[in-house]
């Protein structure tokens, strides 16, 4: 162990972390971060059920650490850690709810020789399957207008003027048939 390491190992988290405030040193940050890594790492497991998300997400949360430390007064670091670890992956879980009904990507389907993919790709399938499923359930006017407006990606004027209904309608619909179907969608989780 170098002596810089010797000396960071023996200090406490509060020394540690004001040094990085007060001197911006990265070093410092590094050695309190890596006291807690472990503890970060199985927060995200916990919440994003997937090792390689929560490898990704422990990187990402310690340039969150590093950004928000210049600007927040921390008390005890392991508990502001364990909140902003639990905090940042349910965002993610809320960003990737957001996109599961309306974005696509043809590239999760192709071949390859990594199979590690396989589960995500069937995941997504079974997904489409269900949402698929749910477009059937709306009402005629609900299914025509999502189609038009997610699917074919046509803005709310672009309705209005091929289906002849009013702009509030539309936007309605819309926001109807969106409720609705996350309504079927969680129903046959």
């Amino acid at each position: 162990m170098t002596p810089i390491k010797q000396i960071q190992s023996i200090l406490t988290d509060d020394e540690l972390l004001e040094d990085f405030q007060q001197n911006e040193n990265q070093q410092a940050l590094a050695s309190l971060y890596l006291r807690y890594s472990d503890l970060v790492y199985g927060v995200c497991l916990k919440y994003l059920k997937n090792a390689e998300l929560s490898k990704d997400a422990v990187m990402d949360i310690y340039q969150e650490v590093s950004k928000k430390l210049q600007s927040h007064n921390v008390e005890n670091f392991k508990s502001w850690l364990y909140v902003l670890s639990k905090n940042f992956c349910l965002m993610q879980l809320r960003k990737d709810k957001k996109s599961t009904i309306i974005e696509f990507d043809s590239n999760a389907f192709m071949q390859s020789e990594d199979f590690s993919h396989l589960d995500i790709a069937l995941q997504k399938e079974r997904e489409f399957k269900k949402l698929e499923t749910c477009l059937q359930h709306l009402n005629s006017e609900q299914h025509t207008v999502i189609e038009m407006f997610y699917l074919q990606q046509k803005c709310y004027n672009q309705i209005v003027e091929e289906t002849k209904m009013d702009w509030n309608k539309i936007r309605s619909l819309v926001q109807n048939g969106r409720r609705n179907l996350k309504i079927c969608m969680d129903k046959n989780d």
